[in-house]
C-alpha cells in the first residue's frame, strides 16, 4: 500500500445544507467551522461546499414539505452524488447528522450533535422520528463519526452501539472567542432595564423556560422580585407557550449577533435551564465575552462550563436562591468572569477546523483508492 507521504491534496465535500434549514446551532457550527477552515487554510485539503442552497425557515405548508421533500428525497438522491463525483471528493462529511449516504467508493464522516431523537422522541414530530432513525442507521454506517462533547460520543457508544475506535470528539467553538475579531455591537431597539437576565436558545420545551417562569413566581411570592429577563430565541411553530409570563419579561425575538454581544457583555448572567443539551453554544459564547452563566449539571453542560459556570439543580428554588446571589455579590461575580474567560478559551472554530481536517486525514489513511489516486 502506498503512503500518504505522495498524497498532494485531499478533495472534501462538505455539506453545508443546515446553512438553509435551520438556524439554530447546527447553522453556528457550519459558519463557524468555516470560518476556522478560512483561517487554517489547510494546503493538503480543498473543501468544497455541497447543499442546495434554497432557504426554507418558514413553516408555512405546503411550501416546506415540498421543499423538504425536493432536498432530502430528489436532490440527495439525484443530483448530489453526481455533484461528489464532478468534484472528484474522496470525502464526504455530513455536518448535521445525515440525510443521504455518498457513494460507496467515498469516505465518509458524520458529524453527531446529540441524540434528543432518541432520548425524547416526544418532542418530535412522526415524519421527524422517521428521518432521524434513517440517519441514525447511517451514522453506524460512517467511516468516522465526529461528536461534539465526550456526553454526546458516550451515549453514541450506549444508546447506538457506536464503537469508540470510530468516534472522534471535537469541541464546537464559539462565537465572540478572543482570538477572532472583534464584532461591533449593537443595542437592540428597545430601552433595556439597567440590571436584567438574560436568557438565549430555541423558545421548545427542552430549553426549559417553564423553569423560569416557576422561578419568577416563587421569587414575587418572597417579596423579593427578580431583575427582569431577556429572551433572544423563538418559538418552534406549533410548540405551546408556557402561559403568561411574567411581567417583566422582555421578549426580544432572534436577533444579529452585534445585538446578542451586547445583551451578554451588559446581563448579569445568562441562565440556561436547558435539560439536554449536545454541547450549549450559549454557555461558551456568553463565558467567552464577560458573562457569568447559571445552568444545571445536565448533559454536556459540565464540560462546557467547567470550574467557571454556577450549576444549581434543575428546580425554581435553587435558580432564584443563584440569580439573587449573582445580582448582590459582586465580588463573587467577578470571579465566575474571569473565569469564564479562561475556560471559553477552549472552544476555538480554529481548533475546531484543525481538528477537523485531522480526522479527515485519518479517515483516508485507510483509502487506498485515495491514496493510489494521487501519487499517480
Amino acid at each position: 500500500m502506498l503512503s500518504l507521504d505522495f498524497v498532494s491534496v485531499m478533495r472534501v465535500a462538505f455539506d453545508t445544507n443546515g446553512l438553509y434549514t435551520t438556524q439554530a446551532g447546527v447553522a453556528r457550527y457550519l459558519r463557524g467551522l468555516t470560518r476556522g477552515f478560512q483561517q487554517l487554510r489547510p494546503p493538503d485539503a480543498q473543501i468544497h461546499p455541497l447543499a442546495w442552497e434554497v432557504e426554507n425557515f418558514g413553516y408555512r405548508q405546503p411550501q416546506r414539505a415540498l421543499k423538504t421533500f425536493y432536498r432530502e428525497c430528489l436532490w440527495a438522491r439525484f443530483i448530489a452524488p453526481r455533484r461528489i463525483a464532478q468534484l472528484g471528493a474522496d470525502l464526504f462529511h455530513s455536518t448535521a447528522g445525515s440525510f443521504f449516504a455518498p457513494p460507496p467508493t467515498i469516505k465518509h464522516v458524520i458529524t453527531l450533535h446529540d441524540l434528543a431523537s432518541r432520548r425524547f422522541p416526544k418532542r418530535f414530530r412522526a415524519w421527524q422520528r422517521r428521518a432521524a432513525k434513517r440517519s441514525l442507521a447511517r451514522i453506524l454506517q460512517a467511516d468516522r463519526v465526529i461528536c461534539i462533547s465526550r456526553f454526546t460520543a458516550d451515549e453514541a457508544m450506549q444508546l447506538l452501539g457506536l464503537p469508540a475506535a470510530r468516534i472522534e470528539v471535537i469541541y464546537n467553538g464559539c462565537d465572540f472567542h478572543p482570538d477572532e475579531a472583534a464584532l461591533a455591537e449593537q443595542p437592540p431597539d428597545v430601552t433595556l432595564p439597567g440590571d436584567y437576565f438574560l436568557f438565549v436558545g430555541s423558545l421548545e420545551p427542552g430549553k426549559n423556560l417553564a423553569l423560569l417562569k416557576a422561578a419568577y413566581e416563587v421569587a414575587a411570592t418572597q417579596s423579593h422580585a427578580l431583575p427582569p429577563l431577556v429572551i433572544v430565541g423563538v418559538r418552534w411553530a406549533g410548540v405551546a407557550t408556557e402561559g403568561r409570563p411574567p411581567t417583566n419579561w422582555i421578549y426580544l425575538g432572534r436577533q444579529p449577533d452585534e445585538v446578542l454581544i451586547y445583551l451578554y457583555r451588559r446581563a448579569l448572567a445568562l441562565v440556561f435551564p436547558s435539560k439536554y443539551e449536545g454541547f450549549g453554544l450559549p454557555v461558551a459564547e456568553a463565558m467567552a465575552v464577560g458573562c457569568p452563566v447559571i445552568c444545571s449539571p445536565v448533559a454536556s453542560l459540565p464540560e462546557v462550563g467547567g470550574t467557571a459556570a454556577h450549576f444549581v439543580e434543575l428546580s425554581p428554588a435553587a435558580y432564584v436562591a443563584a440569580m439573587h446571589r449573582m445580582s448582590r455579590d459582586l465580588v463573587w461575580r467577578d470571579e465566575l468572569i474571569a473565569r469564564g474567560r479562561v475556560q471559553a478559551q477552549k472552544f476555538s472554530w480554529l481548533k475546531c477546523a484543525a481538528q477537523t481536517v485531522e480526522t479527515y486525514r485519518h479517515t483516508l489513511k485507510s483509502g487506498a483508492l485515495y491514496t493510489m489516486r494521487h501519487a499517480q
